[in-house]
Formats: C-alpha cells, sequence, structure tokens
C-alpha cells in the first residue's frame, strides 16, 4: 500500500466499483457526543481496525474522520466527529463547528454517553440543540460494563424523554458488547444506492494525515498532562523508497521553546519513545517498513494560523 492508495477527494463514482450488490445501500453517519465519550474508539471497534486516534485526553479528535464498515449489502459511512464542548479558544470553534456540521450532513445521527457520567451538563447542552438537526438520531449508551442495569434504564428514559430517540443501544466500545446489533442497525437505516468507496477500503483519511494522527496519540500518551493542547503533527514527507519502506518526515508545532524541551526530553529521550511507538502504528497502517524522523518546532500560535486548520481539515473561524 502506498500512500496513494486512499483518495483524498472523497468517493470515487459509482461506476468504479465493481462488485457492489445489486441491492446496495450506502450512507453516512455521525457520531457526536462531549469529549472522551469514546467515539474514536467505538469508530474503530465498529470499523475493525484503527482509523481514528485514542487518548486518555480529551478533545483528540479534532477533524471529521471516517471509518468505513460494510455490514451485508450495505457500506456505511461513519464520521467520528470532535467532542462537543463549550469552545473557548479558536481552535475549539473550529472543532465544535466541524462536529455540527458533520451531524447536519449525516443520514443517521448517533448521540454517544458516557454512561457512567450520565445527562451531565454538556449532554443537556447538545440535546438542547440536537432538535435542529433534521435527521434521525440513534441514542448509544457507552460504557455500560461499569454501571448496574437498573441505573442504564433510568438514564435511557431521562435521554429519550429530553429528545426522544428512534432507537436507544446499550454497548461497550472497548470490550465490543452490543457493536455487532448496532452495526445491523445503522446498516438498515442506509438509503438505497451505490457503494461510495471500494470494498476493501476502511478510511478516507489519506495515510499521510493517518500518521500525522497516530504520532499525535504518542505526544498524548508519553506527556500526558505535561503538555497541553498546543501542539499539532503534520507530515511533511512520504518517501516510498526502491526497496518499499518508506521514509516519513514529520514535523511537531509546539508554541513555545519550554513546550519544544518537553517533546524533546533529556538527551532527546521523550521524542525517540515517541517516534519509536508511532513508528511501529505507522508501519501497519502503511503495510510496510517505515523509517520516521520527527522535528519539534516552535512556532508561536499556531492555532491562529489558517494553514493549520487546512491541514487538520478544518474550517477557520475568522474573529
Amino acid at each position: 500500500m502506498t500512500d496513494h492508495d486512499t483518495p483524498e477527494d472523497g468517493p470515487v463514482a459509482p461506476s468504479t466499483l465493481p462488485g457492489t450488490p445489486t441491492d446496495s445501500r450506502a450512507g453516512f453517519v455521525a457520531l457526536i457526543g462531549v469529549p472522551n465519550a469514546g467515539k474514536s474508539t467505538l469508530l474503530n471497534s465498529l470499523v475493525g481496525t484503527k482509523v481514528s486516534i485514542v487518548s486518555r485526553k480529551v478533545q483528540t479528535t479534532r477533524a471529521l474522520v471516517r471509518g468505513i464498515v460494510i455490514e451485508g449489502s450495505s457500506q456505511i459511512v461513519l464520521v467520528d466527529t470532535p467532542g462537543i464542548f463549550a469552545p473557548k479558544r479558536r481552535l475549539d470553534r473550529a472543532m465544535v463547528h466541524s462536529a455540527w456540521s458533520g451531524a447536519a450532513d449525516a443520514d443517521a445521527v448517533c448521540l454517544l454517553v458516557d454512561a457512567r457520567k450520565g445527562a451531565d451538563d454538556e449532554v443537556k447542552a447538545i440535546l438542547s440543540r440536537l432538535g435542529d438537526v433534521r435527521r434521525e438520531k440513534l441514542l448509544i449508551l457507552n460504557k455500560i460494563d461499569l454501571i448496574p442495569r437498573e441505573k442504564l434504564l433510568a438514564l435511557a428514559a431521562e435521554l429519550n424523554q429530553a429528545s426522544p430517540f428512534a432507537e436507544t443501544f446499550m454497548i461497550s466500545a472497548l470490550k465490543g458488547d452490543g457493536i455487532g446489533d448496532l452495526r445491523k442497525a445503522l446498516a438498515s437505516r442506509m438509503p438505497a444506492g451505490p457503494w461510495l468507496y471500494p470494498e476493501d477500503q476502511v478510511s478516507d483519511a489519506p495515510l499521510r494525515m493517518l500518521a500525522a494522527e497516530i504520532t499525535r496519540e504518542k505526544i498524548y500518551d508519553r506527556l500526558h498532562e505535561e503538555l497541553p493542547y498546543r501542539s499539532t503533527v503534520e507530515t511533511d514527507q512520504w518517501q516510498v523508497k526502491t526497496d518499499g519502506s518508506v521514509r516519513i518526515e514529520q514535523t511537531i508545532f509546539v508554541e513555545r521553546e519550554s513546550q519544544r524541551a518537553i517533546v524533546l526530553g533529556k538527551n532527546g529521550q521523550t521524542i525517540r519513545s515517541i517516534g519509536q511507538a508511532a513508528r511501529i502504528e505507522i508501519a501497519e497502517a502503511a503495510e510496510a517498513t517505515v523509517h520516521l524522523f520527527l522535528h519539534v518546532k516552535v512556532r508561536e500560535n499556531w492555532a491562529d494560523d489558517p494553514a493549520r486548520y487546512r491541514e487538520m481539515g478544518l474550517e477557520f473561524p475568522r474573529g
């Protein structure tokens, strides 16, 4: 597989897709919810492989990530949206706008709620706007293995009273409980039509973007609370060598020299461990041997640079 195997310009024309069933269905499902509800874990579980980064830190998903699932004759294009929260900065506003536009453009919308946290203020804020989205809506209660069943039933009733849902599902995205039933329900809701992507494609994100996201995940994993969200990763070079291996150069942008020192670590130990962890996962995604080279640069106020937003697939909010 090379970096050009996945189209950067969206679905290919239906006529180029051999093997589409005669009774085919295809459509888009938006996954929305507050930060850390488990949307990325659910997306990866439904697809069956990693297409979205997962971190213990909230708000790790920044752009719309699409995962592609085949269930029977249906092709479900899942859109993992950034977590919806009260935006404070320009980047926050761009992420929240991206989440709501993803919901408005989908054929069905799934609200994912962390069952342990229940109907907190953030969930209620989403429910108050959900009525404006003219799409069929499903409720998904996640992390059900962590709370008693009677509390689940009470929570489902409370949420359905606030905003009636077509159907309610109780799952554990991490353990896979309830995922099969959810996949079948989503497949049945897809409109009739030809498949939008080749049968063996699991995401529409270019490999170079996924590679940057994997490295960003490893930064979060390694540094925990030491480094704030003011970091981003871009893939500068993706070179397929004659032996089939891939040389990748990436830049980690931070806003201050002190943050650069944190990412590098003493004698470069931190950046080495980040690079080693990222290289293993990127190699799995690229199905090739990967040579990864990381650079850390200080770019003050990168979060106010329209070019960085384009790189992340976000609309730059003015003002």
